[in-house]
C-alpha cells in the first residue's frame, strides 16, 4: 500500500486505525472496558497481523455511547443491549422510510380510478 493510500484510509470510519491503549485513552476509559463490551457483542475489533486488537472511529463512536451509558449507572450488559437495540430500531425506521417513499412514488404515478 502506497502512502497516499494509507493517508486516504485515515478518512475511512470504518478503517482499524486506533490500538486498544489509544482507543482507551480517547475514550478516558480502560482496556478492561474496551475488552468488556467486545465480550458482549457490541463491537468486534479487527486484529492486526501480530493479534492486537484494532478499532475504527466508527467503534470508538459506539464505545464512547457504551461509556456513557455505564457512567448513568447502567450496567455494561445493559448498556450494550440498550445500544444494539437503538441500532436495530434505527434501520427498521430507515427501511419503513423507504417502503414509504417507494410506495408513494408508485402510487403517485398511477392514475386515480374512474379518470
Amino acid at each position: 500500500m502506497t502512502a497516499d493510500e494509507s493517508l486516504g484510509r485515515l478518512d475511512d470510519d470504518d478503517y482499524p486505525a486506533y490500538t486498544m491503549g489509544r482507543a482507551a485513552e480517547l475514550l478516558g476509559t480502560t482496556p478492561g472496558f474496551l475488552r468488556a463490551i467486545g465480550e458482549a457483542r457490541l463491537i468486534t475489533p479487527l486484529r492486526s497481523g501480530g493479534g492486537h486488537r484494532r478499532y475504527s472511529r466508527y467503534q470508538l463512536r459506539i464505545a464512547a455511547r457504551a461509556r456513557e451509558l455505564v457512567d448513568q449507572g447502567t450496567p455494561i450488559e445493559a448498556a450494550c443491549r440498550i445500544i444494539i437495540l437503538e441500532d436495530q430500531l434505527e434501520e427498521a425506521q430507515r427501511i419503513n422510510a423507504e417502503y414509504r417513499r417507494a410506495a408513494g412514488s408508485s402510487t403517485s404515478s398511477t392514475p386515480p380510478a374512474g379518470t
